[in-house]
């Protein structure tokens, strides 16, 4: 059960903690509680009323732009859904599934060089993403691993400190920057996007291979996915200042390991530019939920489609 005055309060406390712990309290108060009302109760309830129609695990794509929010966002709303909802719910990113630096050294010797950079589709190990996602829908339930991938060493984490999952989850929340992206028709792929694409790829042999990817392994996965939410941001320039932001946190956390500064963070997004731009253009219409941000990183507007 929910919309109980101990269960609100219980949300606002362990929502206000985790702001607090992500260093995000700089804004009044009561814009931070808004913002609860406004968009994540009201997008958990959503979910909730699909989950509850037919009690069993849903999964939710969740996707937005680099530096988005998609991490944060998750995270409140598996606050909300625990303690408004009273809903289990487990977070991994696609991230997680890249595969690892040798494997990509080998794709990019033999397909093209610029798959040695993660990131764009086909540098995910899809088969153990699909087999985790339909384990994690599977009705006779058995305890999972979800992998780990360090972008400060650039690397998949080894298995022991892999999320173990006990526990069956009424919901998945599943993010990523390209989660849930369709791909383009060949047409557009003919003019490159930036200096990348046309030095790099001129015979246009890695963005098709991405496309191909997304036709066929990554349909496979995102099929899987129930609800769709997009996180829409003002434009591509927001995805560099705010990607640069997330690099300080990493170089924060991670203790000064493998960071990137500004101008290979610009190299970096660029892998990421054409299926960003592409989704900017067209998942807005597509998607179950669309959350748009503004240009001060705040949640600016609501769609439930």
């Amino acid at each position: 059960m929910y919309n109980s005055k101990s269960s609100f309060q219980n949300v606002k406390k362990k929502y206000l903690q985790f702001l607090k712990s992500q260093e995000v309290l700089s804004e009044p108060f009561r814009d931070k509680l808004g913002q609860l009302k406004k968009f994540y109760i009201p997008i958990a309830k959503s979910i909730y009323n699909i989950y509850e129609n037919g009690k069993i695990t849903k999964v939710i794509g969740l996707t937005g732009g680099q530096g988005s929010g998609k991490s944060t966002i998750s995270n409140i709303l598996k606050i909300v859904l625990k303690e408004y909802f009273n809903l289990e719910t487990v977070i991994f990113s696609i991230d997680d599934f890249y595969k690892t630096f040798k494997d990509r050294k080998k794709m990019s010797k033999k397909i093209s060089p610029l798959f040695l950079t993660r990131g764009v589709p086909g540098t995910h190990e899809t088969k153990l993403l699909y087999n985790c996602i339909k384990n994690l829908k599977r009705k006779n339930f058995k305890k999972i691993t979800i992998p780990k991938f360090d972008k400060s060493i650039d690397d998949r984490l080894p298995k022991n400190k892999w999320q173990k999952i006990k526990k069956k989850p009424n919901i998945v929340i599943f993010e990523g920057w390209c989660v849930g992206v369709k791909p383009q028709k060949n047409k557009d792929l003919l003019v490159p996007v930036n200096t990348l694409e046309k030095i790099n790829d001129k015979k246009k042999i890695w963005r098709t291979r991405i496309n191909q990817e997304l036709k066929n392994q990554y349909k496979k996965i995102f099929d899987l996915i129930d609800i769709s939410i997009f996180l829409k941001v003002p434009n591509f320039k927001y995805v560099y200042k705010w990607r640069l932001l997330q690099e300080k946190k990493l170089k924060t956390a991670s203790k000064g390991k493998k960071i990137m500064n500004s101008k290979q963070i610009k190299e970096f997004i660029m892998y990421y530019e054409r299926l960003t731009k592409h989704m900017l253009k067209n998942l807005s219409h597509q998607t179950d939920i669309l959350i748009k941000i503004d240009k001060k990183h705040k949640l600016k507007s609501l769609k439930l489609n």
